[in-house]
């Protein structure tokens, strides 16, 4: 494993509306066509003066981590600008539809546009379906053909800065065939393109990444956020943007297109609510764990099993602000591969949007951070 250069913690703008902890973290869900929602909160966050200094991905979110955290301060946002505009080159912008069942028509379009002709810098359609190619050949393990990625995400991320920079990366993947998740993390190890776009391979779509003589698929098999990474990682007090692509809660479907987007955001959801659930219960019993040793004679404070329940119950304060893509009516199960231009404006405008709205709301988190308390926020517009 190739030795990383220390870890230089980016200068903070004085202009930042929050008083930003040591560790600032973004951490990103997959979510394909969606990820745009994402770019908008990162370039919100950069326009506010806060710059994570850690980024945790899955899937979409590995890539737009991979982008931020592989180009200086000043490129990112407009790197991801470029990327999301080459994405969504393939398709035509439509006008805007008053009718709501006229727009998911055309958005269904769009999809299906997609479907059979792939999207432009990212992945194109097998000239031979699958079934047809030579049993365990690349060419039989999926319907599109992912290596376009590779150079896309060659033109739009310096490796050496990813890796010997700033900011923290880390991607989540799995293991075909043992199954086992892991993160590759640039705090232990080198990631290249590979690690990237193992992260994004969902299957049946994309074939798998071959690294270290294992193939690997797309994270979100597994879990479709790095949350509870990030939570068991925190070494100093941290302020975390948890950003969701679907939703877990929302109205129950009224027809087939219903559930079949009901049934994806239940699928992909990340379950934020129940990781920061039980990370606060777990705070709440630290807490009183702390509460019962300051009781103890001080004859009791050098005891061996004292000093280790002690060090369990140590912690750092983290805030974690929680950010929900909230789905527009004529969006339907197939919003996470619709990848027009007009749809990456609105979900890139959403996410911006959501950052406004925090910092808007941002009075009782900054006193958190500042007191040094713990808690969550769903700040998100509804």
């Amino acid at each position: 494993m190739a030795e990383r250069d220390p870890i230089h913690r980016p200068s903070r703008r004085q202009t930042a509306p929050l008083p930003l902890p040591p560790q600032t973290a973004l951490v990103l869900q997959g979510g394909g066509a969606l990820g745009s929602f994402q770019a908008g909160v990162f370039e919100a966050l950069a326009d506010a003066a806060i710059e994570p200094n850690w980024l945790a991905g899955i899937s979409i979110g590995a890539i737009n981590g991979a982008i931020i955290a592989g180009n200086p301060v000043g490129s990112r946002a407009r790197m991801l600008r470029n990327f999301w505009e080459k994405l969504t080159g393939g398709l035509p912008s439509f006008p805007v539809w008053p009718d709501d069942l006229i727009r998911e028509a055309v958005h269904e379009w769009s999809a299906g546009f997609v479907a059979l002709n792939g999207v432009p810098g990212f992945f194109a359609p097998r000239p031979i379906p699958p079934a047809f190619a030579p049993p365990g050949s690349r060419e039989a393990l999926s319907f599109y053909d992912s290596s376009p990625l590779e150079s896309t995400l060659d033109d739009h991320v310096d490796w050496d800065l990813l890796n010997n920079g700033d900011v923290r990366l880390s991607v989540g993947a799995v293991n075909v065939e043992s199954g086992n998740f892991r993160y590759f993390d640039t705090a232990k190890e080198r990631l290249d393109v590979r690690h990237i776009m193992a992260s994004g391979a969902l299957p049946p779509g994309l074939p798998p990444v071959e690294i270290d003589d294992c193939l690997w698929w797309d994270g979100g098999l597994v879990s479709n956020t790095p949350l509870q990474y990030v939570m068991e990682q925190q070494e100093e007090d941290m302020l975390v943007f948890q950003v969701d692509l679907f939703s877990a809660a929302d109205a129950r479907p009224h027809t087939i297109a219903d559930v079949w987007a009901r049934e994806k955001e239940i699928r992909f959801s990340s379950r934020t609510r129940q990781v920061t659930t039980s990370f606060l219960e777990r705070r709440r019993e630290a807490e009183a764990i702390r509460k019962v040793l300051a009781k103890l004679p001080p004859e009791l404070k050098d005891d061996k099993d004292v000093q280790a329940l002690a060090a369990y119950a140590a912690e750092k304060a983290v805030n974690i602000v929680h950010l929900i893509y909230r789905s527009n009516a004529w969006e339907g199960g197939s919003r996470d591969y619709e990848f027009s231009r007009r749809t990456m404006d609105e979900h890139w405008e959403a996410g911006s949007k959501a950052i406004t709205e925090t910092i808007r709301h941002g009075e009782v988190l900054a006193r958190n951070i500042a007191d040094g308390k713990t808690a969550a926020f769903d700040l998100t517009p509804r």
